[in-house]
């Protein structure tokens, strides 16, 4: 009996956050042990929550989208221009995450095509509705966390330069910068950056 497909999503962990990202990538490539993350995440507080707790939840989400990629994304995203880490921030988001990567493979894509100026605000959930015919369980989602996802992607979109605003929802044009797009070329990661070129390739 074939295994049931399920959605693993981090999208109510929080946006791109790209200034914590950097010091969590600076974290990666010094190879820190588990004490140092420990000094830094929850005693140096370096990411600069107001709790403990938040701090060890965004440094987690973080995390596990930069190890997804592979040490040359995380040199990019330290010490690159707050542009290409915004990018770099965003690809880690879309390896962690394939409910955003089909938005963008699918919706956006669309959007794009029809040369539309504007999301509609509901699009995100009619998108879960037609991705719970291939998880179920997305039914049984909260209400209230299905909102938080949609807000999220919606920010993210917006940080990465693809929406002008979350308030708006109005397209742009994206060119992911030249540096990125050869680490996703060297790293084998074309459907990645097919999705984040989409404003470009549906034209």
């Amino acid at each position: 009996m074939l295994e049931q497909f399920h959605y693993d999503s981090d999208l109510i962990g929080g946006s791109l956050m790209v200034r914590e990202s950097r010091l969590i990538a600076d974290l990666l490539l010094r190879e820190a042990t588990t004490e140092q993350w420990h000094q830094a995440i929850q005693v140096d507080n370096i990411l600069q929550k107001r709790t403990a707790a938040s701090a060890q939840r965004n440094a987690t989400a973080i995390r596990k989208r930069l190890e997804r990629l592979e040490p040359d994304f995380w040199k990019a995203l330290r010490d690159g221009d707050d542009e290409l880490a915004t990018q770099v921030a965003f690809c880690g988001a879309l390896e962690r995450n394939l409910l955003l990567l089909e938005f963008m493979e699918t919706v956006m894509r669309d959007a794009y095509i029809s040369q539309a100026q504007y999301l509609d605000s509901y699009i995100w959930s009619d998108f879960l509705d037609e991705r719970s015919q291939r998880d179920p369980d997305i039914c049984d989602w909260k209400e209230s966390s299905k909102k938080k996802m949609g807000q999220v992607v919606f920010r993210m979109l917006a940080e990465a330069g693809y929406l002008k605003s979350t308030r708006k929802l109005e397209l742009q044009r994206v060119i992911v910068r030249a540096e990125l797009r050869s680490l996703l070329e060297e790293h084998y990661k074309q459907r990645i950056k097919r999705s984040m070129e989409v404003s470009v390739w549906t034209r």
